[in-house]
Formats: structure tokens, C-alpha cells, sequence
């Protein structure tokens, strides 16, 4: 029987701050160029989260280039160099394990505006009781 994905709120703390670890030391490489790969020197990347596993051996990176420009070119970089950053996770974290890194687009701004988009609507508004 396949687990329930855990939300942040079930997690552990040692979990929680291991993921902001690896998001700090992710957001520091991409912004200080050292993955040396033309693409992602090019764009400015956004860590939005690092969801880790419970037993911290797999960590899923949600990202997201600036203004959403050529996500899928980014996305495939990404994936490229993803030894280079899993060797430099490793070496800067000191786990007794490295986490298995895969990158994900981050969507939770799509979803934002989609709901932004919902409320802004006269319908919803007027169900609301707001009056222009």
C-alpha cells in the first residue's frame, strides 16, 4: 500500500531544517554560477522549496527561472548537472547519506493566479459581498 504524501506540518523538524539546508545550498550554487553550464548561467534560477523524504535520502527541488522564461530549457539543465549538485549537496550538508536530487518545476504560482484570477471574477465577488 503506497504511502500518503506527508504535508510540512507532519514532518519532522530534523526533516524541515534539512530541506532548507539543501535550498540554501542550491539557491547559493545557481546564483554564484558554479554549475558552469551556459543555460543556467544565463537565467536567474528560484529554489522556491526542498521537500525532503523521512528518511532524507531523496529531496525534490521546486524551481522556477525569473519571470518564467524557458522553463523546460532550465528544467533540462538542471537535470544535466544534477550529479554536479548532489557532490556539492553532499560535501557541504555531512550526512551520513546524500540526498538523491530531482528538480521540479514549481507551480504554486500558476495555481495563485488561477485562484487570483477566480476571486477577481463579479460573480464570485457578488457572492461575496464586496461592491465595486
Amino acid at each position: 500500500m503506497a504511502k500518503n504524501a506527508s504535508t510540512p506540518e507532519q514532518q519532522s523538524v530534523r526533516v524541515l531544517k534539512v530541506g532548507e539546508r539543501v535550498r540554501h545550498i542550491l539557491s547559493e550554487l545557481l546564483s554564484r554560477g558554479e554549475a558552469h553550464d551556459d543555460v543556467l548561467s544565463a537565467h536567474a534560477i528560484s529554489v522556491t522549496e526542498v521537500r525532503m523524504t523521512p528518511d532524507l535520502r531523496n529531496a525534490n527541488a521546486y524551481v522556477k527561472p525569473l519571470l518564467g522564461e524557458e522553463e523546460d530549457v532550465v528544467l533540462k539543465a538542471l537535470r544535466t548537472n544534477t550529479a554536479f549538485f548532489q557532490r556539492e549537496v553532499a560535501k557541504r550538508l555531512g550526512l551520513k547519506f546524500a540526498p538523491k536530487l530531482q528538480f521540479k518545476p514549481d507551480e504554486s504560482f500558476d495555481v495563485a493566479e488561477k485562484i487570483e484570477r477566480l476571486l477577481s471574477d463579479p460573480k464570485v465577488a457578488r457572492d461575496l459581498g464586496e461592491e465595486e
